[in-house]
């Protein structure tokens, strides 16, 4: 039989700051420049800020959070951006404007989107840059797997912190109200099936990083504009080198020897 983990009892409002963020990258070889700008401007279009505001809602939804307020934009020649200001649980409308400002610097998701392409290799990488910063009881973590499965995406960074304190009835601080040793404890496991995975933790600053990328490697899904039995052999071998040195760079975060 499960037993329920007792409430934590807090002397008043909990403090603490819950912040989760992701950099998702989608990466495509096009082998020519009308390709790779048909391709940027596909994403473009299939992430617009109406598509973005429609996860964040999701996102919140799921999180139990209440919207205050949504501000979108979409840029030219290309990217978007969303930002929504939260609060835990049910508002008055005469209080919206007061509690708006007053969650501006903590609670709030947003979106912003980064199409980037290189001539010399033909690859192009579009990245989505998503920010949830909760605080209360809420926890960004409950959307992991919402936000992983709603863009097909090669390379997934995800960073976790908790900042502040609150206090218990007692007056003690509280850096953190919940255990955590991994990020990926929370990550679905069919989700991370399909990710080879690493972390860089420090779970002492309740800092907490995770990083993975797509396991199964099968060319006619990075090609835009192309399929493998087009290319030579010679050219299947160059573009998977370069569509997998891509992956690893950015895994890594540094430039591989060439």
């Amino acid at each position: 039989m499960r037993t329920h983990r007792k409430k934590l009892k807090l002397r008043g409002f909990n403090n603490l700051t819950k912040s989760l963020s992701f950099n998702i990258y989608d990466i495509c070889y096009a082998k020519s420049r009308a390709d790779r700008k048909e391709y940027l401007a596909y994403l473009d279009e299939a992430y617009n800020s109406a598509r973005l505001e429609r996860i964040l809602k999701g996102t919140a939804a799921i999180i139990g959070a209440n919207i205050l307020h949504i501000s979108s934009q979409d840029y030219d020649p290309m990217g978007a951006s969303v930002t929504i200001l939260i609060a835990e649980g049910p508002m008055e409308p005469r209080a919206r404007r007061a509690i708006s400002l007053a969650h501006l610097d903590k609670s709030h998701l947003c979106a912003h989107t980064y199409p980037e392409t290189d001539k010399t290799s033909g690859i192009s990488t579009f990245r989505v840059d998503i920010d949830i910063s909760t605080c209360g009881k809420i926890s960004p973590l409950r959307a992991l797997n919402y936000l992983i499965k709603s863009f097909d995406s090669e390379v997934v960074l995800l960073d976790y912190r908790v900042r502040g304190f609150t206090r218990n009835t007692q007056g003690k601080k509280l850096f953190i109200d919940h255990k955590i040793r991994t990020i990926q404890q929370f990550i679905a496991a069919n989700v991370k099936k399909r990710y080879d995975r690493a972390d860089i933790n420090i779970s002492q600053e309740n800092l907490f990083h995770t990083k993975m990328v797509l396991r199964d490697f099968r060319l006619n899904n990075y090609l835009f504009g192309t399929t493998a039995k087009e290319l030579n052999q010679g050219e299947r071998r160059k573009v998977k080198e370069s569509l997998k040195r891509e992956m690893t760079e950015i895994f890594y975060a540094k430039n591989l020897l060439r």
